[in-house]
């Protein structure tokens, strides 16, 4: 876990950009990062409005087939799933990897885990599985999903507060994560105080090549001209 959440400022400043711009500081802050920590695969976003940023509460979940476990195991899975979902930093992001052969066989979301997830204090969900009852969906908790599919199936949670993988972004749990309607991507807490400086330096230098390709004189000269000897946009 997180173990000094980030000031409400800078969680503030990440949450007025959206999630491109995010990868693109990062791209500047911590350069290492460039190819890795973000999804890469489209995801279902009911609601394009959706903005993510807080802490990470991961588990795995199956649905094609009975967890085994008894009655009682069952249970204890289950509550000791939601106080993980309950503790920790906040505000908190659930990052759920569906573990099946084929992930959105059975949704672990819906009506009843959107309410209770909100209400624990987590924004949203992101999980390469499905999810289901959209028109009863708990008001402002946030989804990126798999697939959309009508069924629960068997689904049960197999472990929480681990590592997980959701379409291509790995998450530790208690990591910072930004998500909106592009897709999500981890920001390191220790660069995360230095990423809207960097988005507001790409912004402008992106912006002396949008003005000038909307300009009324813009031809391929002025382009050579204006571009990054880096490439970068």
């Amino acid at each position: 876990m997180t173990a000094d959440p980030l000031n409400a400022a800078v969680l503030d400043a990440l949450r007025a950009l959206d999630t491109p711009t995010i990868c693109n500081a990062l791209e500047i802050v911590a350069p290492h990062r460039r190819a890795y920590g973000y999804t890469t695969s489209p995801l279902v976003c009911p609601d394009p409005e959706t903005v993510m940023v807080g802490y990470a509460r991961t588990a795995t979940i199956r649905a094609a087939a009975p967890s085994g476990r008894s009655g009682d195991a069952d249970l204890a899975m289950r509550v000791g799933y939601y106080r993980h979902m309950a503790e920790g930093p906040r505000p908190a992001v659930t990052v759920i990897e569906d573990i099946d052969a084929s992930p959105g066989y059975g949704a672990w979301w819906g009506e009843v885990n959107s309410s209770i997830h909100s209400g624990l204090g987590s924004l949203g969900v992101i999980t390469n599985g499905s999810i289901r009852d959209l028109d009863d969906w708990a008001p402002g908790f946030g989804a990126l999903a798999g697939s959309i599919g009508p069924s629960h199936a068997w689904v049960h949670v197999v472990e929480f507060a681990v590592p997980v993988t959701v379409h291509g972004m790995s998450v530790q749990p208690g990591e910072l994560i930004h998500a909106d309607r592009h897709g999500a991507v981890v920001v390191p807490v220790d660069v995360a105080a230095d990423v809207s400086a960097a988005a507001a330096k790409i912004a402008a230098a992106e912006r002396v090549l949008i003005d000038a390709a909307r300009s009324e004189d813009f031809s391929i000269d002025r382009l050579t001209a204006l571009l990054d000897p880096k490439g970068d946009h």
